[in-house]
C-alpha cells in the first residue's frame, strides 16, 4: 500500500530538520575542534565529536575552507545575536558589561577562526560585521547610560577603542579567566560614573 503524499512531505521535512540539527552540530564540533587544536584539527576529529559520520561533515562542507567560512558566519551571527539577547532580556545596567565581557572571551575562539581561514588563503571583509557588531554595542552602551550605568561622556569610539584592545589583550597575551576577570574589572570601574 503505498503512503499517502503527506507522508512524504512529512518525510522530507524530517530528513531537513535531521540536517540542519546535523549541520548545528558539526558547527559547534568544529568551533571547538578548531579552538583547541588549530591548524593540526582535523575533519574526522570534528565528524567524531559532532556524532555524524565523515560523509555528513562532507556533505554538508565539502572543504575545510567551507567548513571554516560557515563557522565564522555562524560566530559573527552570534556576537550580533547576543547583544539583541541582552537588550531584550537583561537590565540595561548590566547588559553592556555582560555583553563587553562576551566579547572579549569570546576573541580567542574567533581569531582561531580567522586564522585558519588566512591560512587557507580566504580573507574575510570584516566591514558589515564591524559596523553591525559597533550599532549592538553603541545601543547597549545608550541604554546602559540612559540607566546610569556608565558615564555619560563615554562614546562609543571610546568604547570600541578599549573593546579592540582588550580583546588582543587577551588574545595576545593568552590571559587565563582570572586575569580576564581583574582586568575587566579595571577597565568597567573606569566606565561607570564617578561619584
Amino acid at each position: 500500500m503505498a503512503g499517502r503524499p503527506d507522508d512524504a512531505a512529512e518525510a522530507g521535512h524530517r530528513m531537513r530538520a535531521d540536517a540542519r540539527r546535523n549541520r548545528a552540530r558539526i558547527l559547534a564540533a568544529a568551533e571547538e575542534v578548531f579552538a583547541e587544536k588549530g591548524e593540526g584539527a582535523s575533519t574526522e576529529e570534528v565528524a567524531s565529536r559532532a556524532g555524524v559520520a565523515i560523509g555528513t561533515v562532507f556533505r554538508h562542507f565539502p572543504t575545510k575552507r567551507d567548513l571554516l567560512a560557515a563557522i565564522m558566519k555562524e560566530l559573527r551571527a552570534r556576537l550580533v545575536g547576543e547583544a539583541a539577547a541582552l537588550a531584550a532580556r537583561a537590565d540595561p545596567a548590566t547588559a553592556f558589561f555582560d555583553y563587553f565581557a562576551f566579547l572579549v572571551e569570546r576573541a580567542a575562539r574567533v581569531r582561531t577562526v580567522l586564522g585558519l581561514l588566512a591560512a587557507e588563503g580566504m580573507g574575510v571583509e570584516p566591514g558589515d560585521q564591524i559596523r553591525a557588531l559597533q550599532q549592538a554595542v553603541g545601543e547597549l552602551l545608550a541604554a546602559a547610560q540612559r540607566a546610569g550605568a556608565v558615564r555619560p561622556d563615554v562614546g562609543i569610539d571610546e568604547v570600541m577603542a578599549i573593546l579592540t584592545a582588550a580583546c588582543q589583550g587577551a588574545l595576545h597575551g593568552a590571559w587565563d579567566d582570572d586575569l580576564r576577570r581583574r582586568t575587566l574589572a579595571v577597565v568597567f570601574d573606569g566606565l561607570r560614573p564617578r561619584p
